[in-house]
């Protein structure tokens, strides 16, 4: 067993490198607008499974992207949170993707999707217990160690709440870093859902966020419905432009952050590409915004 310490482990790895910049993610639909007009963003995102075949056009696409703009992958099939072990091959494709295309930044999310065989089709929530902390902490050591670099954790839109745990979800996510030396993922508008749907303060979360450790920040538009009972439900959809409540939470994020590389998602009901550079440029004019700070407590350094 490696005794090292989790940052001497990871010394050697490759560092996150965004540009300080607002990105989109990438769709092939927007792909001929991309070629024509040479869009002023500072990145694009892809998801890994969307290219985990041998080749064709959208590895061709892809290709022609790299050579101007930097890449950031974004895996939704790693579950992370899962109980039981990875799934070594998907792993494996994962690596294939990642070394293939060298991005700048490689992305999970703290949710689980597999029960033994089986693959849902959903990021389903975990509870904030010692023996899910200890499986996501082993999943992610062994994520960065094939890898060989650090990846960037995601926190999960929330949809109901474990009846007991032993963290919040703030402190298990500070607890995941402390242990990992891996970083942050902070999607505020999974924030922002959670806040809604779980009835807790969003303002709190941003305040109480590792906001040290946040390499990357994911936007986007939100639906609503409605619970048997009636009360509403916002749900995780990336269908829509950015809600104006989001963007003041973004602006609350980035006055205790500063600058930081930021997605426009939008992966349901694809918009016309001016549409979706047009949020870009909204997240640009938030990142270049002078701002004095927030009075919040400070981020405590892991131990």
């Amino acid at each position: 067993m490696d005794m090292r310490s989790a940052p001497e482990q990871t010394r050697a790895r490759a560092e996150s490198a965004l540009p300080v910049s607002a990105g989109v993610g990438f769709k092939n639909v927007h792909f001929s607008d991309i070629e024509a007009s040479a869009p002023d963003v500072g990145f694009f995102e892809v998801h890994a499974e969307n290219y985990m075949g041998a080749g064709g056009p959208p590895h061709a696409q892809l290709m022609r992207l790299r050579r101007d703009y930097p890449l950031s992958i974004h895996g939704v099939g790693l579950s992370i949170g899962g109980a039981g072990r990875l799934d070594r091959d998907h792993l494996g494709r994962v690596k294939s993707v990642v070394d293939r295309y060298a991005p700048a930044a490689f992305s999970e999310h703290l949710a689980w999707s597999t029960q033994g065989a089986s693959f849902l089709n959903d990021l389903l929530p975990l509870p904030y217990s010692a023996t899910t902390l200890a499986h996501v902490v082993a999943h992610v050591d062994e994520i960065q160690e094939a890898l060989g670099r650090r990846i960037l954790l995601e926190n999960p839109a929330a949809y109901l709440r474990f009846q007991s745990s032993d963290y919040s979800e703030i402190e298990f996510l500070r607890e995941i870093v402390r242990r990992t030396d891996c970083r942050l993922l902070l999607d505020v508008t999974n924030a922002y859902v959670s806040a809604a749907n779980l009835a807790f303060s969003a303002d709190d979360y941003i305040d109480a966020f590792p906001m040290r450790y946040v390499e990357e920040i994911h936007l986007a538009g939100y639906a609503e419905d409605a619970v048997e009972i009636g009360d509403p439900l916002l749900i995780d959809a990336h269908c829509a432009s950015v809600q104006d409540g989001v963007w003041r939470l973004y602006d609350r994020a980035l006055a205790r952050r500063g600058p930081v590389a930021t997605l426009i998602e939008w992966d349901n009901d694809i918009p016309p590409w001016p549409l979706l550079s047009e949020q870009a440029a909204q997240a640009e004019r938030f990142l270049k915004k002078d701002r004095s700070p927030l009075k919040t407590a400070p981020d405590r350094t892991p131990s």
